[in-house]
């Protein structure tokens, strides 16, 4: 069950969606047309649960080309919803263009709440009864910043949804698309989906939310994969994050990362793979993200194939777990599918586990390869190998003595275990534990 949030700009939308949430997932500033694209929030009240679809502001009066865009996307949410939420500024009291919202909401034929938002005190509760002139019923005097009639709000709102017979969601494996800004996150994104559900532009900096998106993806003759797919605001350097929208909005940026399994940072082909873009690798892995790097318009800034190496071998020299360096085009939609198909797999190897006996066969080609180290005339023996967990996968070696595992043998073990199971770009943790600490350990899981 969805509810659209929709309203002029600068009335407090994003606040009250916050307030209801009892989260701070969307982006809230001072300045006004701060929401650009539709964010989904999940929400709960008195066991019910529904899903706050937060919006831009709608001025039909602005004929620029984003407002333009934000009107579609809150259209869309309309579309997409079973409730809609008027949210107006009691305090501004009423808008020369609201009439002409009151006439939107009512062509769309859904049950329509008006909240009287910035009611901040029980004497301005009389503000909200100008509103009564929209006929959309009895607004509820509500305080996004202060929290009064919240409750009244949501219990307005659960009245008005129709029964929710749906089975409860699985969980779906998260895919974060990240980014400087202008690298084409979003028309990635977009293109995946088949419509322009996030709003791109040539103006760097469009974005400014981490926007969770359902994705259905039909792999041929496998049965069709869901999936989560996260598109963010860029990331610049820190010393050039300036005005604080940007700020906030790279903290969300990087709560998405946390949240997802697996990371695709996006740049730019014309540039290479740069400082932050392998800033933002290390990030997503330093969060157990499973990340890949995807070299975007190369429709306009194609690679000889000796650049192209050369690009894949600074990107594994710098980064310890050796991720992919793949090629699209999001404009023409070259590579695109299998860009999606390389980010599932990677999701797989996160979850998937490993047979004990492979493991331990694996362990004696290690050893096979190249010998353990030495200490005082004592050699390190590795016993046993087993996959004690999952997202991300972890592994246990029982040993005869931790202390003569050197830093040097443990990466090569690692990357062994890499190369052989497909898991370039795979957060791995490798625990050694000696005789006893091994089995604890496996009995503990």
């Amino acid at each position: 069950m969805k509810v659209a949030v929709v309203g002029y700009p600068n009335v407090g939308k994003s606040s009250l969606v916050n307030r209801l949430t009892q989260t701070r997932e969307a982006v809230v500033h001072e300045r006004p047309g701060i929401t650009r694209d539709r964010k989904e929030i999940a929400c709960e009240w008195n066991g019910r649960r529904f899903t706050l679809i937060d919006t831009g502001g709608m001025d039909f009066l602005d004929d620029d080309p984003i407002s333009g865009s934000i009107r579609e996307q809150a259209q869309a949410a309309l579309n997409d919803a079973q409730v809609a939420l008027l949210v107006v500024d009691a305090k501004a009291g009423m808008r020369p263009g609201d009439e002409e919202m009151a006439d939107l909401l009512r062509r769309s034929g859904l049950p329509v709440i008006v909240a009287a938002n910035k009611i901040d005190a029980v004497g301005d509760t009389a503000l909200m009864y100008e509103f009564h002139r929209l006929g959309l019923g009895d607004p509820v005097a509500v305080s996004a910043a202060q929290g009064l009639g919240s409750g009244d709000l949501l219990d307005a709102l659960v009245e008005r949804l129709p029964e929710d017979d749906e089975a409860p969601e699985e969980e779906l494996m998260r895919l974060a698309v990240v980014g400087r800004p202008n690298v084409g996150k979003s028309t990635l994104v977009n293109r995946w989906l088949g419509e322009e559900r996030v709003i791109v532009s040539e103006v760097a900096g469009t974005t400014r939310d981490a926007i969770d998106l359902p994705l259905v993806v039909e792999n041929g003759p496998h049965p069709p994969r869901k999936l989560i797919v996260v598109d963010t605001a860029g990331m610049r350097r820190q010393a050039k994050v300036q005005e604080s929208v940007e700020y906030f909005t790279t903290l969300r940026t990087q709560r998405a990362v946390e949240r997802a399994d697996v990371a695709l940072v996006v740049c730019d082909a014309k540039d290479g793979i740069t400082a932050q873009d392998l800033r933002l690798a290390e990030l997503a892995m330093k969060e157990h993200c499973a990340t890949a790097l995807v070299l975007n318009k190369w429709d306009e800034h194609p690679l000889g194939e000796g650049d192209l190496e050369h690009e894949r071998a600074h990107a594994q020299n710098k980064l310890r777990l050796r991720p992919k360096v793949l090629t699209a085009s999001a404009k023409t939609g070259r590579q695109v599918s299998r860009i999606l198909e390389e980010a599932i797999t990677l999701g797989d190897k996160m979850s998937g586990r490993i047979p004990t006996p492979q493991l331990n066969k694996f362990l004696s080609e290690v050893i096979q390869a190249r010998q353990p180290p030495a200490r005082q005339g004592h050699r390190l023996k590795l016993i046993y190998m087993a996959q004690i967990g999952e997202r991300p996968p972890r592994f246990a070696i029982q040993v005869n003595s931790r202390s003569r595992v050197t830093r040097d043998y443990a990466y090569f073990v690692e990357n062994r275990l890499r190369a052989r199971y497909g898991m370039d770009g795979v957060p791995l943790i490798i625990d050694f534990n000696e005789r006893g600490t091994a089995r604890r350990e496996l009995r503990s899981r």
